[in-house]
């Protein structure tokens, strides 16, 4: 469960990236919501940034390298859902949705390890935070060996 919410954490320091990048053309890709999605993660500490329900979504150009932890190749997308937690007869169940992030490979980004980090409010529109302070710095100091990408296959299974 700790590695969930280390990964989650990361994860959702994207939510919060992207006034610059997000707030120009930068939107989420069409049809995210049909590609492999990752099992359920919940954050339950109340005091976390990260509080709620999130699922993980890899697109098909990173799947590969996503199972085997190579080098991603330009243009693997990630998308990260966030939900509220509402409980239903003493489970824990996604409430309402309250942010969205992308991290998408772009060598164009230099600044942030060669990753487009974006978030957005749940309405998709561009969310207003830093994606260096926000995601790069957080995801160089957890996943540097794995080509800045926090999560695992193993959360898919």
């Amino acid at each position: 469960m700790k590695k969930i919410a280390t990964l989650l954490t990361a994860l959702a320091v994207t939510a919060l990236a992207s006034s610059a990048l997000a707030a120009g053309k930068v939107t989420l890709p069409k049809g995210y919501a049909k590609w492999e999605k990752s099992k359920q993660q919940i954050i339950t500490d109340k005091n976390s940034l990260f509080y709620g329900i999130h699922y993980t979504y890899v697109d098909k150009k990173a799947m590969p390298a996503f199972r085997s932890g190579g080098a991603y190749p330009e243009g693997s997308q990630f998308v990260v859902e966030f939900f509220t937690i509402k409980d239903e007869g003493g489970r824990q169940v996604a409430g309402k949705k309250n942010m969205v992030v992308l991290m998408r490979k772009d060598k164009k980004q230099k600044g942030t390890g060669g990753w487009l980090f974006a978030g957005f409010n749940p309405d998709g529109k561009p969310s207003a935070v830093d994606p260096v302070k926000n995601c790069y710095e957080c995801h160089l100091k957890m996943a540097k060996d794995t080509d800045l990408v926090i999560s695992k296959y193993a959360e898919f299974r």
